[in-house]
């Protein structure tokens, strides 16, 4: 019979440029478990998988230890050239247990036929290996998945001459469709389409193994995770696990940073108060030493020898009290304010822009209204919103943009100067926008007010903040204009769950007319209501 498959990680701690990214996990996975692990870019996700997998370039712990047993299969982010091996190569790597299943069958049938001795055990045990296996299926099972994801087919062709997404799809399919009693998938959408991924997506939920899930994709996560493992900051550095899927995890988070909330909060009352009976102490001792006419010497002796006891008391009673909750990491606050203009901001007729716009679009927007703009890549998705935002000029049709409305565009990939600080950028936008008249210097909102750029993240350099803390500097560069329209294209790339859920939530209260262009399928769900553009392929 194949080995069960066990992945076990106890008291793990992995530092990663001399800090922890991980610090005190125990978790433990099983051919039952189906486990989505979240957290912010930089929180050790892709690390922590590598780790688990037993990867040969995976950072080692700092402390704890893993343990592995059985068939376990890796898909990392990045698919490393292989010049020698082909396609078939890939598909007998990936279904070996089963060819060997097989192969064992076939010997242990003809020495059977033989009438060898201790023969009928043999048989019996490799068949009942190969059924556990369904080894027969083996082939099929990879060749279904190959052509599910679109990936190449042909067993001859090497994989040095497929391209990246193509080698990524044949990989995925030799995983989903091979012998591995655990998957470790980082990253499992990329690359794939509408179909791939709904193929993928049934393939988890149906496969009786188990798996281990990194993803951006909201949906996939909300269709295929039973635990989620967040990485995020918590009240004691340690990861939290949740139950009930995504909506178990949703509900969970909060309650945990609600309580995180109230305790951070009670202990600096705690502080504040010991810090106005010292200072009510050191009062008394100063007005001790000036007692009312007529009080003897040996009184007022008597009296600052009780106030200095006091104030000694009180001091060592501050000194000792410490805030163990660390202050937790703030929400999205976008600023609150009021759109000036009312009636069409935007609208366009016919417009088109070649070769990226082909077919010709209109559309409006009215102070206040919402847009979803839909259609698959290469549509011209990105394009409709520059020209809209007036970055780009239509060579047919018509663009019109309301006198004196200001307008935000979140491109699809945020590009900053790297050499400058998050705090300086942000306040060097600040002054522009006063200087032009565009936000009163009174209406300014701090970058820290916004819940988007931390304290540290925001004394560092642009360019040594990570991909999605600087996509989190992009959009509070945004937020900051007050525009009374906001453009988002892909907002979710790069970002956190967490900010993914607060951004949606804050669009609801948002006073600007707001446009969204999206792949991301959960944030589809959300906004499944608003007025939508539908834009044809290519």
């Amino acid at each position: 019979m194949p080995a069960r498959a066990q992945i076990t990680a106890r008291d793990l701690t992995i530092h990663r440029g001399g800090s922890p990214v991980i610090r005190g996990l125990d978790l433990t996975v099983d051919e039952r478990s189906s486990i989505a692990v979240v957290g912010e870019n930089g929180r050790g996700k892709s690390t922590l998988l590598a780790l688990l997998a037993g990867a040969p370039d995976a950072v080692p712990p700092s402390a704890g230890t893993v343990s592995r047993m059985g068939r376990i299969g890796f898909a990392e982010q990045e698919m490393p050239v292989d010049a020698e091996r082909t396609v078939g190569d890939a598909i007998a790597f990936a279904i070996a247990d089963s060819l060997a299943g097989l192969a064992e069958l076939d010997r242990a049938a003809a020495e059977l036929a033989e009438g060898r001795t201790a023969a009928e055990h043999a048989y019996t045990a490799a068949l009942d290996a190969a059924t556990a296996l369904d080894a027969w299926d083996a082939e099929r099972r990879v060749t279904i998945a190959l052509e599910a994801l679109q990936a190449e087919t042909d067993r001859a062709r090497p994989l040095r001459e497929l391209s990246v997404g193509q080698r990524y799809r044949v990989r995925l399919a030799c995983l989903l469709g091979g012998d591995a009693r655990i998957l470790l998938l980082d990253e499992p959408t990329n690359h794939l389409d509408g179909a791939s991924l709904e193929f993928l997506t049934e393939s988890l939920r149906m496969r009786p193994g188990g798996f281990v899930v990194v993803s951006h994709d909201r949906q996939l996560l909300r269709d295929v995770g039973c635990t989620f493992l967040d990485l995020d900051p918590s009240s004691d550095g340690r990861p939290r696990a949740y139950g009930g899927g995504y909506d178990g995890y949703r509900q969970g988070k909060a309650a945990d940073r609600a309580r995180w909330e109230q305790e951070h909060a009670a202990q600096l009352d705690a502080e504040a108060r010991l810090a106005v009976d010292l200072e009510a102490a050191r009062q008394r001792l100063v007005s001790g030493w000036r007692p009312p006419k007529g009080t003897g010497k040996h009184q007022r002796a008597t009296r600052a020898a009780g106030l200095v006891t006091s104030v000694k008391r009180r001091q060592a009673d501050l000194d000792a009290h410490t805030v163990e909750v660390p202050e937790p990491p703030a929400r999205l606050m976008p600023p609150e304010y009021r759109v000036r203009l009312r009636g069409t901001l935007l609208a366009a007729e016919e417009a088109t822009l070649e070769p990226r716009l082909r077919q010709p679009v209109s559309c409006s927007l009215r102070a206040g209204g919402r847009l979803l703009v839909r259609g698959p890549n290469g549509a011209g998705k990105s394009t409709l919103l520059g020209l809209l935002a007036g970055e780009l000029q239509p060579d047919g049709g018509t663009v019109r943009r309301r006198d004196g409305a200001t307008i935000e565009l979140l491109a699809q990939e945020s590009e900053l100067p790297g050499s400058r600080s998050a705090d300086a950028l942000y306040r060097s936008r600040a002054e522009l926008l006063v200087q032009r008249g565009a936000l009163p210097a009174s209406r300014v909102a701090p970058l820290g007010s916004l819940g988007l750029v931390g304290a540290a993240e925001r004394r560092k350099r642009v360019g040594e903040l990570s991909v999605g803390q600087q996509r989190r500097l992009d959009l509070a560069l945004r937020l900051l204009a007050q525009p009374d329209v906001l453009i988002l294209d892909e907002p979710t790339n790069h970002l956190s769950l967490a900010l993914v859920d607060e951004l949606t939530e804050a669009l609801d209260g948002l006073d600007a007319a707001v446009i969204v262009s999206t792949h991301d399928r959960g944030m589809l769900n959300d906004l499944a209501e608003w007025p939508t553009v539908e834009l044809a392929g290519a």
